[in-house]
């Protein structure tokens, strides 16, 4: 990738279980990649079990518990997507207000499939343009949101797309927005 990241730390929050592994390791990977310093954080410390959509798959190590970490030690979040996962995350407090602190400081945010839950319970979804799984759309609509059907979409440092096909767009994508920093835009 041409964008580099080596001075950019990255937050990766999950649920403790139910990540669709694939919008975990493979934005992970293209991160790490780009020379980012990267850390997961989940609700609670262990570990976060991740699955192959209703299978059971890997479980990864928690680095960080999100209630002890403050957003203003990261550059950019990234939410990976799984059913369970953002319904679950969307229920912490801590997480969502989390989230929340990523668009007031205008820091970029990635978001996956059904990770715009989470966006939507910590309400900055009014007036953007994002998409998601097409299961959420009425959730983003109701929300404020502007939903579309596209690979990936970038709106003033939030990126979003829809599923697994659309990786390889959206890490490109994610990648340069981190690599660009804090968009004014962004804020809530």
């Amino acid at each position: 990738m041409t964008h580099k990241l080596n001075d950019k730390k990255v937050a990766i929050l999950v649920a403790n279980e139910g990540i669709e592994q694939v919008e975990l390791t493979e934005p992970r990977k293209a991160l790490q990649e780009a020379g980012a310093t990267v850390e997961l954080l989940a609700p609670e410390a262990g570990e976060a079990q991740a699955f192959n959509h209703l299978d059971k798959a890997d479980a990864f190590p928690v680095d960080r518990v999100v209630g002890d970490a403050n957003a203003a030690d990261y550059d950019a979040l990234m939410l990976p997507g799984g059913v369970a996962n953002p319904d679950n995350l969307r229920t912490h407090p801590e997480a969502v207000d989390f989230i929340r602190a990523f668009f007031d400081a205008g820091k970029p945010v990635a978001a996956i499939c059904h990770a715009p839950w989470t966006l939507v319970e910590a309400g900055v979804v009014d007036g953007r343009k994002l998409t998601s799984w097409p299961s959420l759309q009425t959730d983003i609509r109701n929300a404020g949101g502007t939903w579309v059907d596209e690979q990936v979409v970038v709106d003033q440092g939030l990126v979003t797309s829809r599923k697994p096909d659309d990786l390889e767009a959206f890490n490109a994508k994610m990648v340069e927005e981190i690599a660009e920093g804090v968009h004014a835009g962004q804020t809530t």
